[in-house]
């Protein structure tokens, strides 16, 4: 096998991002493409494009991301990047129980869309903060009821399951 071939990836899959303003969909990118955390950002614009290639026991999926705007005005804009997509990331702040409702409203726009083959991963964000308005057992119970996987964590901290969700993808994806 050529050097070359060692570069590409095995899968390449589009992911997109969905969730109300604020809840940390930009932090969770950032921190998994660049391995950084800022505390300061402007909101997102539209949508932002980012790319990630991991490796899983020698398995290549570079992720195609789609990190939309949360901003109420964008969300029209959201069809076009969720189309086609292989995996969604719902994120929603477990500090703030309104972001939770927004989350289960994306979900059902998700599957009016007819969604069907996509993986959609539901993420609580933000815990790394002592107020918390969901429970984690609240999340993962509506997770479980609607087929999904869940997890919770801190785009601050790296607190995440991000191993766990990238074997995941491996076994749909490969």
């Amino acid at each position: 096998m050529a050097s070359s071939e060692l570069l590409e990836p095995h899968s390449t899959q589009k992911i997109v991002l969905l969730g109300a303003s604020d809840v940390g969909k930009s932090s969770l990118v950032l921190r998994f493409v660049k391995g950084k955390f800022f505390d300061r950002r402007e909101n997102t614009i539209g949508a932002a494009f980012l790319t990630k290639t991991i490796t899983l026991d020698e398995f290549r999926l570079k992720f195609e991301i789609w990190d939309t705007a949360g901003q109420e005005r964008y969300h029209s804009l959201a069809p076009m990047y969720y189309r086609d997509a292989a995996g969604s990331l719902v994120v929603y702040d477990i500090n703030d129980k309104e972001s939770f409702e927004k989350a289960k409203r994306w979900l059902n726009e998700l599957y009016k869309a007819g969604s069907s083959n996509m993986v959609i991963v539901l993420v609580g964000n933000k815990h790394d903060l002592p107020e918390r308005e969901v429970e984690e057992e609240e999340g993962r119970k509506f997770a479980e009821e609607h087929g999904l996987s869940f997890f919770e964590t801190s785009a601050k901290t790296s607190r995440s399951e991000e191993r766990r969700v990238g074997k995941e993808c491996r076994s749909r994806w490969s």
